[in-house]
């Protein structure tokens, strides 16, 4: 990542130094997740869609650690794996939005307020700005080459209301309580970066 682009990594320093923790990662650019795992202080594990493990990247993105999701239904060996990561103490990375956007958290699935309320994790914010809307480009979702990409973590909190319920209705509104902190975050994430 250091090398093809000039990342900018600010408040790494919140994410956790030990435990589990959960990345929760805009996703606007094709590069998102390969950034932040290049990036990070900790290694992360993403849920990734099961598409791309195809010929060699297959056993590359099982070797570094990244989940494959089935995600045209309830992938429950995925889930399991992906709760494995935090029992463990380890970093799990997920785009709340499921798949690339616009990358402002509008639409968020309630995957992110299941993990973070069944493991009890936190949820650390994290934006990823970079330009990809310059005319002419053939591949819109990929920023050019060697352009600055800005990586800004944020403070983590916890997602649950402190009843341990995990019920639809709890999980709906800490799908709402985490889309608020996530919405807050980007916004100072750009003005911190003026992007």
């Amino acid at each position: 990542m250091y090398g093809l682009w000039r990342p900018r990594v600010l408040g790494a320093w919140r994410v956790p130094a030990s435990g589990p923790a959960i990345l929760a990662v805009n996703h606007s650019h094709l590069i998102d997740g390969p950034m932040l795992m290049g990036t990070a202080p900790r290694p992360v594990h993403f849920l990734i869609k099961q598409e791309a493990f195809i010929g060699p990247l297959d056993p590359f993105l099982r070797g570094i650690g990244q989940l494959k999701i089935d995600r045209t239904t309830a992938d429950r060996a995925a889930i399991g794996n992906a709760l494995g990561v935090l029992e463990r103490g380890g970093v799990l990375g997920i785009f709340p939005e499921g798949t690339r956007g616009q990358g402002d958290f509008a639409a968020l699935r309630s995957g992110l307020a299941y993990f973070a309320v069944r493991s009890g994790a936190p949820i650390v914010p994290v934006a990823v700005l970079g330009s990809t809307d310059r005319p002419g480009r053939l591949i819109r979702a990929l920023p050019p080459l060697r352009s600055r990409i800005d990586v800004v973590f944020g403070d983590p909190f916890e997602a649950g209301d402190g009843s341990g319920m995990r019920t639809r209705a709890a999980l709906d509104a800490a799908t709402v309580r985490i889309q608020r902190r996530l919405t807050d975050h980007l916004a100072d994430a750009r003005r911190r970066t003026a992007r």
